[in-house]
């Protein structure tokens, strides 16, 4: 689609057809230069498909700095303050891609990401770029300009922006490929992890959580001075559910998290107040009005379980009112790559421009996008970074 020039130059190279990959392509086209994507896989945004349980999560409208991690908390700001999640949205708005807001900010397309994907098509169509699939890019080599070497052939340019994403989920054909590239240059990489990712168990924990499967729950989930209150949803593998795939961008190895099961209520109250009003009710009876009957019967154990509240001693009540707003779990590990929704991590921030993405050391090398050491929370924020990145990036190519 768009420019063939077949073997001949380019003003920009793009290696990645995805989210950052192909608006980056657009936005560099509408300035008038001639750009190729490139893209081993057989089709154009396989990801953005998927995203958003199909519906494409494609920004937030509560996004500041402070929803993104990194190694250099500040690294973000430039990019998101020149391209906004408002400049996005008045994109889709003029293509007349109808959207809603779910919650928190969160906006999604009403009917498929696949407008999404579509607009993206579009607009790097109208701009004349020219995107390959099914064209691994086997070499990369720097003199004068940049020489892509693939299945298709070599391609040269000038610039040379690496939107390939991270490592996460694999079977959708992500690689390290931006990292490799990073390190030819000499970039840095910051150690790149699963992010936004579910959290597994081993032990008595673990066989009573796949007990639990299926059980979802609204609650507030801690690990140092960051919370966050969605739901908890129990797998046959331990938690997941938007509450612990946010959390799990923070938590290190071997940490601890606290969950908070009746978020806002104090629960010694509330079971006090319950015994006193209804002495003669059982206590998973009131829990199973705060929490799902499963979870409420499953976190006693005999004789609290099948006993009038009014007979339990306030020290066995305010035991259990502990484990309802301060259950303190330690994770064995993560379901990792293949679940993980990022990568966090990727190039060091320290290497690349702020205002452009370009390598500071390597002239017309540009990495944006998930391959770059800045991570979204879940709710649209990585696709705006792409966006946004991507949109730096074009403007400097």
């Amino acid at each position: 689609m768009g420019k063939n020039l077949a073997n001949g130059d380019y003003d920009v190279l793009v290696a990645g057809a995805g989210a950052a990959g192909l608006f980056c392509a657009a936005q560099a086209g509408r300035r008038g230069k001639r750009v190729l994507v490139l893209d081993h896989a057989a089709k154009p945004g396989a990801k953005i498909l998927i995203s958003g349980g199909g519906r494409c999560n494609f920004t937030n409208t509560k996004l500041g700095a402070e929803n993104f991690l990194s190694e250099n908390k500040h690294f973000c700001k430039s990019a998101l303050a020149r391209y906004t999640a408002g400049d996005f949205i008045a994109l889709i708005e003029a293509a007349g891609i109808s959207y809603h807001e779910k919650h928190l900010g969160q906006l999604f397309c009403d009917h498929s990401a696949r407008d999404i994907l579509n607009l993206l098509l579009k607009i790097c169509a109208d701009a004349g770029v020219e995107i390959r699939t099914d064209c691994p890019i086997r070499e990369v080599t720097h003199g004068e300009n940049f020489t892509l070497h693939t299945a298709q052939g070599s391609f040269n340019a000038p610039a040379f922006v690496v939107a390939t994403g991270g490592l996460s989920i694999p079977k959708m054909g992500a690689t390290g490929f931006a990292y490799d590239i990073a390190r030819q240059f000499g970039l840095n990489i910051i150690t790149p992890r699963p992010a936004l990712v579910p959290l597994t168990f081993t032990g008595e924990i673990s066989a009573w959580m796949e007990g639990m499967a299926g059980v979802s729950f609204e609650a507030i989930v801690r690990f140092g001075k960051q919370t966050f209150r969605e739901a908890v949803l129990f797998t046959h593998r331990g938690l997941s559910g938007p509450a612990i795939l946010q959390i799990s961008s923070y938590l290190p190895a071997g940490a601890a998290l606290a969950i908070d099961m009746l978020p806002g209520a104090n629960a010694y109250e509330t079971l006090l107040a319950a015994k006193a009003a209804r002495p003669k009710a059982e206590l998973k009876t009131i829990l199973a009005e705060h929490l799902p009957a499963r979870l409420a019967h499953g976190i006693l154990q005999p004789p609290l379980t099948n006993r009038p509240i009014g007979d339990l001693p306030n020290k066995a009540l305010q035991a259990t009112a502990h484990t309802l707003n301060h259950l303190t779990l330690t994770p064995a590990g993560t379901e990792g790559f293949a679940k993980a929704e990022v990568t966090a991590g990727g190039v060091d921030t320290n290497d690349l421009s702020s205002q452009t993405m370009q390598a500071q050391a390597v002239p017309g090398l540009y990495f944006i996008g998930e391959a770059v050491d800045v991570t979204g929370w879940l709710g649209g924020y990585n696709f705006q970074w792409a966006w946004s990145s991507a949109y730096a990036a074009a403007m400097a190519v």
